[in-house]
């Protein structure tokens, strides 16, 4: 099986903690150059320490705060003119906060509507000429199980969710006669810090303990336990690999089962 990535340049939003750190550590070890991004400046040192380096390969952090209208069109436009490439594009960033889709006002569905999509088309516009001119891409977006089936208290969440998938099985349509695949993975219940923040909430809601709250979600999933980081940032990965050439437009739930919809 072919997972090398030597010589392929990756730029993996939110990757300064979680899923995005663990998938930019993963890639690394495959043997791509990593462009690591986040709002945090410490936080994303901390992932650039842990990236392989052992093929030579060259690494670099862009500190850039999405949520900032302007910005991500401002420092990408001189990362691209200072001649940096990008082969792989992981988008990921942390979803809107929970509630109910009716209470929600109508700016939390316009900032992450903008957050989500209008950013991932930003890049996606930026890096596709690159990717067809080598005649070689991919485009992962890191999203949720509830693109297949919505998660109760999240409704701003579910919503946008959704737009992403649909947005990325329109680009898989459109860019697969170049070799770019454009493919989703669905993360499950996962330990990080927006998993926390679900489980106080619910906690907060409930008067339940985070304790029993926790098991209760561990009980609805076959494998009785919540994903590392890294678990989900192999399928990550692997799609990014020549190993998942011939896969496109799909979603790939890592959920232990969860999802009771294929």
């Amino acid at each position: 099986m072919n997972l090398d990535l030597n010589n392929k340049n990756a730029f993996v939003s939110g990757s300064s903690q979680g899923i995005g750190s663990a998938s930019a550590i993963e890639l690394s070890k495959l043997g791509a150059n990593v462009t690591i991004v986040g709002r945090n400046k410490d936080l994303l040192d901390s992932t650039y320490s842990k990236l392989d380096v052992s093929k030579g390969q060259n690494h670099k952090i862009l500190v850039i705060d999405y949520s900032v209208r302007g910005e991500l069109k401002t420092e990408i436009d001189k990362f691209i003119a200072q001649g940096n490439k990008v082969d792989i594009l992981i988008n990921n960033m942390g979803g809107p906060k929970a509630g109910a889709a009716y209470k929600a006002d109508l700016e939390e569905f316009e900032e992450a509507f903008y957050n989500h999509v209008i950013n991932n088309q930003f890049l996606a516009q930026t890096f596709i000429p690159q990717m067809k001119e080598n005649g070689w891409g991919r485009i992962i977006n890191i999203i949720s199980t509830s693109v297949k089936s919505p998660i109760k208290g999240l409704g701003v969440s579910n919503t946008i969710r959704g737009a992403v998938g649909n947005w990325s099985k329109s680009m898989a349509m459109e860019m697969g006669k170049y070799n770019i695949t454009v493919n989703n993975v669905l993360p499950g219940s996962t330990i990080t810090a927006r998993h926390d923040d679900i489980v106080r909430m619910k906690s907060e809601k409930t008067g339940k303990s985070m304790e029993e709250i926790e098991y209760e979600m561990k009980e609805l999933i076959p494998m009785k336990r919540f994903a590392s980081p890294n678990e989900v940032a192999n399928a990550v990965a692997f799609l990014a690999s020549p190993a998942a050439d011939y896969i496109n437009g799909i979603n790939i739930p890592v959920d232990g089962g969860r999802t009771e919809n294929l």
